[in-house]
């Protein structure tokens, strides 16, 4: 009963007229703290969601899902890779050569990393998708001395689709062989996204072999669903035991981005510690407004002393009305928050068409295009 009472007279004081213009002021500014606090929040931890996720889905056009390396994987990746497409979750799978090198075409040089790929195979694991990019696989498949490359090294050196380039295999150089540099024909581009490293050249595995025959071969997977990727390589690790396949070993994309995404993880971590500051301050200033409140309302706590309501009771009532203040705050502000992160990007853009502001410098990678994903569990 007593805590009924709590309650009910809790949220009438919320409700009641402040007789001074200071405490009023002082818990609407409270009350505003915590709403800016909580709005803000979720606004920096949806643009933080969208970067993440936009930086993921950039590394993966050119970083493997699941990478399988072993010493006999040249000789026998076809039985390998029967073994792991046993597992449900791999939707395909395709062996890679790679290594570095260097590019020559018309005087000028740059150090590439060759990826020697079958085109018939990378197809099903290909990050770069699309019509164009089924086509120039096809098309790297059916020319002999045929290369694919990056779009930002075509870019950048000025290399069109039909020109002729030169690649040595850097290993070679070093170990200064006499074997001539080999003369491929460019059949295209490739998107291998931001991390790419901007300096990718595909060609047939086989070619690339006969550019660097140490090369060693790899197995790369594509997964129904990213996230599963530490799932399915404990699964596959338990069934290579069961099917006697010893000496693989398994790299997720993100041990393989591991320094990139522990740093945007960190990032996020510190960003939100930084803005729950803000959220405390309110809760601070609402604490504050409740000392005020009692020494307000001391007529009205002698009365209900007087009716037989303990200080318990009366410190109850208090309590909801901070809690009224604050719950209110908190409400209205993740209602703005989620609103103002859904539409952040259109009022980037809004803003600047209005007033010539620029979100970023389009060489810069993410800044340019602002993007935003709401999760539920933060909110």
């Amino acid at each position: 009963m007593y805590k009924m009472l709590s309650i009910f007279i809790g949220v009438r004081f919320s409700r009641a007229r402040k007789r001074t213009g200071l405490l009023s002021f002082v818990s609407t500014i409270s009350m505003l703290g915590v709403l800016l606090g909580v709005m803000i929040l979720i606004i920096a931890l949806s643009v933080m969601n969208g970067s993440i996720s936009f930086l993921r889905n950039e590394a993966l056009k050119s970083v493997p899902h699941l990478t399988a390396t072993s010493p006999t994987m040249s000789a026998e990746w076809p039985r390998y890779a029967e073994a792991f497409l046993g597992n449900a979750s791999v939707l395909a799978i395709a062996p890679y050569v790679q290594f570095e090198a260097l590019l020559s075409i018309e005087g000028s040089t740059e150090f590439i990393q060759v990826r020697g790929i079958e085109p018939a195979l990378e197809q099903g694991v290909a990050g770069h998708t699309g019509d164009r990019a089924r086509e120039a696989l096809s098309a790297l498949d059916e020319t002999p001395n045929g290369v694919l490359l990056d779009s930002r090294l075509a870019s950048r050196m000025g290399i069109r689709p039909g020109d002729e380039l030169t690649i040595a295999a850097l290993d070679r150089l070093l170990r200064r062989s006499k074997s001539a540099p080999q003369a491929f024909k460019v059949l295209g581009y490739a998107d291998f996204g931001a991390y790419g490293g901007g300096n990718i050249v595909l060609l047939n595995r086989g070619e690339a072999l006969m550019l660097d025959g140490n090369a060693q071969t790899l197995l790369r997977a594509s997964l129904d669903d990213v996230f599963s990727a530490e799932r399915v390589k404990r699964e596959l690790d338990a069934s290579n035991q069961v099917l006697g396949i010893a000496g693989i070993e398994f790299e997720t994309w993100r041990e393989a981005q591991a320094s990139l995404f522990g740093a945007l993880a960190m990032e996020k971590f510190l960003t939100g510690l930084m803005l729950l500051t803000i959220v405390a301050v309110g809760a601070v200033n609402i604490v504050s407004t409740l000392v005020m409140a009692v020494a307000e309302k001391g007529p009205d706590i002698a009365i209900l002393r007087t009716m037989g309501a303990s200080r318990g009771t009366v410190m109850r009532l208090f309590m909801v009305q901070g809690g009224v203040s604050g719950l209110i705050g908190t409400t209205l502000g993740a209602l703005l928050g989620v609103l103002l992160a859904f539409n952040l990007a259109k009022l980037s853009l809004l803003l600047e068409q209005a007033f010539g502001w620029l979100t970023g410098n389009s060489n810069v990678v993410f800044v340019s295009h602002l993007q935003t994903q709401v999760v539920w569990s933060e909110v």
